[in-house]
């Protein structure tokens, strides 16, 4: 499957990941925050409510509604 994105000349990589990194820092500061712990680093709610000094579902709830807002972002650019 990798091959085939790197060889398909509609397809850039570096473009979509360029795209993606834009719409994280579109994010309102404690959902890009929560993002980021959670997808880059794979740290567990549990972890992060820790750090953040906030509830597991209001964690949820803001990891839920940035991957929602990335979404839009990606698809509407």
């Amino acid at each position: 499957m990798e091959n085939t994105l790197e060889g398909d000349n509609y397809f850039d990589g570096d473009e979509t990941q360029l795209k993606f990194q834009k719409a994280i820092l579109k994010l309102p500061e404690k959902q890009r925050l929560v993002f980021n712990m959670k997808y880059f680093d794979e740290m567990k709610y549990d972890g992060i409510a820790e750090i953040l000094g906030t509830s597991v579902g209001a964690l949820k709830a803001s990891y839920h509604h940035a991957v929602k807002k990335i979404k839009k972002i990606l698809v509407n650019d």
